[in-house]
């Protein structure tokens, strides 16, 4: 609980069930805003209390649609400055535009950039976000990037079902860009860790060429930083299991974007559970046996605090 009356929380419309949580967790109540779209698409936004010298957190992932939900974090930071607020934190559970870090080929952009550069111009002090797709995303930046953990969410989770050291058990990375996260819950579950090596032809579609570690009779936990169209997931699954020889495959992420055929690939896989942290609400039309969320609230209304007070926020990454 945070009883500072000088810190408020505002939300976006992008994940509105989430920014409740955050502030349930933080004993507050959401600030009042009114976000509206006009005929022509155009967003308007109105603050509807006053915010002169609070430390204001506006909480809003950028998920489908993002542009659109893109735009409301912007004008919710230039409407809040304009109003005199002290500090404005953007609390962005899933950062879009993340996978376009780097440039591919020529005349590409560097998409996460002009977003970071679009942040910081909009009015926000420091960004407080949840497993960015590429860490170097937060030396865009020329604020304070906050980066937290999707797995410090998840181990606790496997910490009940596995036991340490269970020779049953095998953490897999899905690429060697998952690599350092599946080391984590390697270690701190003290199991063998497995890397698939696949080769990806274009966006959304990857081919798997090789598994490098042994999983054969085992059962593995594949952990992953999000789920797009589930092609590279269910793959992974099925190499496992044909080529590798496991006997059962549990997945996580941190974020589930769930989009195009990512349901029925799921549902028609060899995967049992699926296990992703609520940062994206999980659409009506998106539901599935197989996928279990896990929430986050708890962990940014800590990292909220921490800011709001000035204590170390690097605590939270442990």
């Amino acid at each position: 609980m945070i009883s500072n009356t000088q810190v408020k929380l505002f939300s976006g419309n992008s994940n509105p069930a989430l920014a409740e949580a955050i502030a349930k967790s933080l004993g507050k109540e959401l600030g009042k805003c009114t976000i509206k779209t006009f005929s022509d698409g155009e967003v308007s936004v109105a603050i509807d209390e006053s915010v002169r010298g609070c430390d204001v957190f506006v909480i809003q992932s950028t998920c489908a649609p993002v542009n659109d939900h893109l735009m409301e974090l912007l004008i919710m930071a230039d409407a809040l400055r304009r109003a005199s607020a002290g500090r404005i934190t953007a609390v962005i559970p899933y950062f879009g535009y993340g996978r376009q870090d780097r440039k591919t080929k020529a005349r590409e952009p560097i998409s996460a950039k002009l977003i970071a550069n679009l942040i910081e111009t909009a009015g926000y002090d420091r960004v407080l976000t949840m497993d960015l797709h590429a860490s170097q995303i937060q030396g865009f930046f020329d604020i304070p990037v906050d980066n937290l953990l999707g797995t410090s969410v998840l181990l606790p989770y496997f910490e009940k079902m596995v036991k340490a050291g269970d020779p049953e058990y095998a953490v897999v990375a899905p690429d060697f860009g998952s690599v350092a996260r599946a080391r984590k819950f390697a270690e701190r579950l003290q199991l063998p860790m497995a890397i698939i090596d696949k080769r990806r032809q274009k966006a959304n579609v990857s081919e798997v060429m090789n598994i490098i570690g042994d999983v054969r009779g085992k059962k593995v936990i594949i952990v992953d930083d999000m789920v797009d169209t589930a092609g590279t997931l269910c793959h992974g699954a099925e190499a496992l299991v044909k080529i590798g020889g496991a006997t059962e495959v549990i997945a996580c992420a941190s974020h589930g974007v769930l989009s195009g055929p990512a349901i029925e690939r799921i549902n028609n896989s060899y995967i049992t559970k699926l296990l992703l942290l609520d940062t994206i609400p999980m659409a009506a039309d998106k539901k599935c046996d197989k996928i279990e969320t896990v929430p986050v609230a708890d962990m940014f209304a800590e990292a909220i605090k921490r800011i709001a007070t000035d204590d170390s926020v690097s605590e939270l990454f442990m």
